[in-house]
């Protein structure tokens, strides 16, 4: 069985989440665990929290070991993006999309 955990609404761009998350994916969640806290990016505490839920949810709600789990899918998708504006040269205005996005993790024992 495969239990899920999703963030949503992540101020963090896809593309550097995406870097963190192929990291960690096929992984076991304790290795996982342990890669995401010594790396440098800010956004793997939060890709570590979405991976922490998952766990948690699988421990909790359908009674699985945490030392048996494995991350058998991790996602990013594109959210919602804020658009302001800059001033640009010459009395113009310069668009400004800032990104977010989904974090999804996929969880399922393995004996």
């Amino acid at each position: 069985m495969e239990v899920r955990a999703t963030a949503k609404h992540v101020r963090t761009s896809p593309r550097k989440l995406r870097r963190i998350v192929d990291t960690v994916r096929g992984r076991k969640v304790d290795e996982a665990l342990a890669i995401l806290t010594f790396l440098p990016s800010p956004s793997a505490r939060t890709v570590a929290k979405v991976v922490q839920s998952a766990a948690a949810n699988a421990e909790n709600n359908f009674e699985m070991t945490p030392g048996d789990l494995r991350i058998v899918g991790a996602y990013v998708d594109e959210a919602r993006r804020m658009k302001r504006f800059r001033a640009g040269p010459r009395g113009r205005v310069k668009p400004l999309r800032k990104r977010s996005s989904h974090i999804t993790v996929v969880v399922r024992e393995e004996a």
